[in-house]
């Protein structure tokens, strides 16, 4: 399996472009490296470069980008709106495919090791890299800035680095390593010269002053535009999504008479996030399909075009799911089928709260559809990932099966193995169904609150829904006749007749 990580240093410079290309020309020099993204901002005077490869490949691009910051930048001549410590200022490692967090924190680690052997910067390490406390939170580090920090390390023993010696770097400062995951950049841009303001909304939103989980903020002045900017790092979206925090931004700048003009992202970002928040209207400032990661690194590595979903025929994204349940073999089956009918149910739940949410004669509902259009997500999330874990377990019994029985040893560990395999498989199809259930009976919630027009797609998807419960209860029910486990035979029987007993009692919805 190939392995793959993403890295994004952070350069201090953002004028200069000649610069830039140079330090991408040494970072791109290095065979298996992807240079997927560049940004420069000259408000900001920073540029963020977004590599991706094998981590052995990217660590030394990463290597090469600070040699060549260290002989481009001085930072005793520069100035920007963005706080910075070094020349290359930070050098995060973000796993992707095949690689876990810990493995990038060791690859951050070397890399710091080699970046003072190499040329005598200091690093401090922070995110899941720390190796101490306060030094997980970047801004820790880069409290006071070159300036401060070149003051400090002399005298204060709390700011000296965790690699080489107590003192920065005479032109190129110090460099912080890190491992993290995936981080979004995104700046909400306000229709104020006011920095007073950005800076009052950035201290509301961010997690340390008591804001949204999982965000950092701070306001800018983008004298170039003649605005104010609230600048924000989004460190997991998935808990907290962009839009939630557009909107907060958006409720905050009106109590200083502001609002938001428009928003933008700095790199790249994720295909999910994006999905998560398109519904919003966050008024992103030229995005492109261009900007999404998977995007970027599936047409880097394959060399094929992106083909945007819309472009495909709904039948061809269907198919390889459909072939791969007519072949005659076990796995994929009835239970993954069943999960299958069950997502697709919480996929067109999503279109009928989306859609109605949007019309006019829904507008007293929109706060509820809303709530509803992110809990069809999430379902849809699970019962998408069931669909594997169903074939998975399955497949667990029959290499149970398949365990030698050639003596009493052997029997008897090849019968536990069958019956342990034979649970798994059960209680995956009783997880679908309990979560099925429960879909099915908040789209029966939906019904009075949706449009008139979206009836007929509400009531197909409960259809599918009690489809998906049946079927998983179904699937729990063959699996318990081989069980010599008494007690745990009638528990799960008990809870599919309770489950059962929801399906059969649940108003239906009436078709348009």
């Amino acid at each position: 399996m190939k392995r793959l990580i993403e890295c994004v240093p952070n350069f201090s410079e953002g004028r200069d472009p000649a610069k830039v290309d140079a330090i991408v020309a040494a970072m791109s020099s290095v065979p298996g490296v992807y240079v997927l993204d560049r940004e420069m901002d000259a408000d900001h005077h920073r540029s963020v470069i977004t590599l991706a490869g094998e981590p052995d490949a990217v660590a030394e691009a990463a290597l090469r980008g600070v040699g060549k910051a260290m002989e481009l930048i001085d930072l005793t001549k520069h100035s920007g709106a963005h706080p910075r410590v070094g020349a290359a200022d930070v050098v995060p490692f973000i796993p992707v495919d095949g690689v876990t967090i810990e493995d990038c924190v060791v690859l951050a680690h070397r890399v710091g090791q080699e970046i003072w052997k190499r040329y005598r910067i200091p690093v401090f390490f922070y995110e899941a890299a720390a190796t101490r406390p306060e030094r997980v939170n970047l801004e820790n580090v880069r409290r006071g800035q070159f300036e401060g920090l070149r003051e400090e390390m002399k005298k204060n023993h709390d700011r000296q680095p965790d690699v080489g010696e107590p003192k920065v770097h005479p032109t190129a400062g110090v460099t912080v390593v890190g491992a993290r995951k995936f981080l979004i950049a995104y700046n909400v841009n306000l229709n104020t010269c006011d920095v007073g303001i950005a800076n009052k909304i950035a201290k509301a939103i961010r997690f340390s002053s008591g804001g949204l989980r999982y965000v950092k903020s701070m306001g800018v002045e983008l004298k170039a535009r003649n605005l104010a900017q609230v600048s924000i790092n989004l460190t997991d979206f998935e808990q907290t999504p962009m839009y939630r925090v557009y909107e907060m931004v958006k409720r905050e700048a009106e109590r200083y008479g502001a609002m938001p003009v428009g928003s933008e992202i700095v790199g790249l970002v994720p295909k999910k996030a994006l999905e998560m928040t398109a519904d919003f209207f966050l008024q992103l400032e030229n995005f492109s399909p261009a900007q999404v990661f998977e995007n970027r690194l599936a047409g880097a590595l394959s060399g094929a075009p992106f083909i945007a979903s819309k472009d495909r025929k709904l039948a061809g994204l269907a198919r390889p799911f459909l072939d791969a349940l007519a072949t005659p073999a076990a796995t994929p089956g009835g239970g993954s089928a069943s999960a299958f009918a069950a997502a697709l149910a919480a996929a067109l739940g999503q279109m009928v709260a989306g859609l109605s949410r949007k019309k006019k004669s829904q507008a007293a509902h929109v706060d509820q559809l809303s709530a509803a259009l992110d809990e069809m997500r999430k379902a849809a999330d699970e019962l998408a990932q069931a669909i594997d874990r169903d074939a998975e377990s399955y497949d667990a019994v029959m290499a149970a099966f398949k365990l030698p029985q050639g003596n009493e040893k052997e029997t008897r560990e090849r019968t536990e193995a069958i019956q342990k395999a034979t649970k798994g498989a059960a209680d995956v199809p009783l997880q679908v169904a309990e979560r099925t259930v429960a879909l099915f009976e908040r789209l029966g919630q939906l019904d009075g609150i949706v449009a008139a027009s979206m009836r007929s797609d509400l009531h197909v998807a409960r259809l599918l829904a009690d489809a998906g419960a049946r079927g998983a209860l179904a699937n729990v029910e063959i699996n318990l006749e081989g069980l010599t486990d008494a007690a745990y035979v009638a528990s799960m029987r008990a809870k599919a007749a309770a489950l059962r007993k929801r399906l059969g009692s649940a108003p239906r919805a009436t078709s348009a």
